[in-house]
């Protein structure tokens, strides 16, 4: 682990291994992630998501999106109970489990939102510093789905594996089109995993024709 890795563990570590010991307790009852063993769990999901903590915002409205278990925003509401994370997710028995750990970790910054992004977006369209997404969608998807979110000077961040050169290349040059820069890559490892951090700063107002209708990102790619 590097060393802000293990400063995060070192401060946090009791609270952290009772959210993973509620996670694996949902077992088999919500799928809430792949594995349940809460070992699996720390080394695969906790550490891997400690390590978007050093970019989130100063202060402000932090914004998780599918965030079915909680990961990433859960980890971030432990870590910086100074920020209000919003976590996002469309089905409704994974927002019922979210707001039952919120509750048993006794943490006040968390709002859960059970909507699909794209009909929130219209709701709380650019009224966050920061959103986020893990394990949800291919990288053109993904952007669309989080550039809505994200106030002008704000950023966003996907987690993903060594593909994603391949997911983000047709994009090259199009990032104007969601208001967006071209993305930093930040590499690290868990475990013996080669994993990726890709960050935009939201550089300017998304047109009003985003976000478009639920479904249409997956069928329509957005630079066409």
């Amino acid at each position: 682990m590097t060393e802000i890795i293990e400063s995060l563990v070192r401060a946090h570590e009791k609270k952290l291994r009772e959210y993973v010991s509620l996670l694996s307790s949902y077992g088999g009852k919500i799928r809430l992630t792949g594995p349940s063993d809460p070992e699996i769990l720390w080394n695969e999901h906790i550490l891997d998501c400690l390590h978007s903590v050093s970019s989130l915002p100063p202060s402000g409205n932090v914004l998780d999106v599918g965030s079915g278990g909680g990961l990433p925003g859960l980890v971030w509401a432990l870590c910086r109970p100074d920020l209000q994370v919003t976590l996002l997710d469309s089905v409704r028995k994974k927002c019922g489990a979210l707001g039952e750990m919120a509750s048993a970790l006794d943490l006040k910054n968390v709002r859960i939102v059970c909507a699909r992004c794209e009909e929130h977006a219209v709701k709380e369209r650019e009224a966050y510093r920061f959103a986020a997404a893990r394990a949800v969608a291919a990288a053109y998807v993904l952007v669309e789905y989080l550039a809505p979110f994200v106030a002008v000077s704000g950023r966003m961040l996907a987690f993903k594996g060594p593909l994603y050169a391949e997911e983000i290349k047709p994009m090259e040059g199009k990032w104007s089109k969601l208001g967006l820069s071209a993305p930093e890559i930040h590499s690290y490892t868990t475990g013996e995993k080669e994993r990726y951090l890709l960050l935009w700063k939201k550089e300017a107002h998304l047109h009003s024709r985003f976000p478009r209708k639920t479904g249409v990102a997956e069928k329509i790619k957005w630079w066409r």
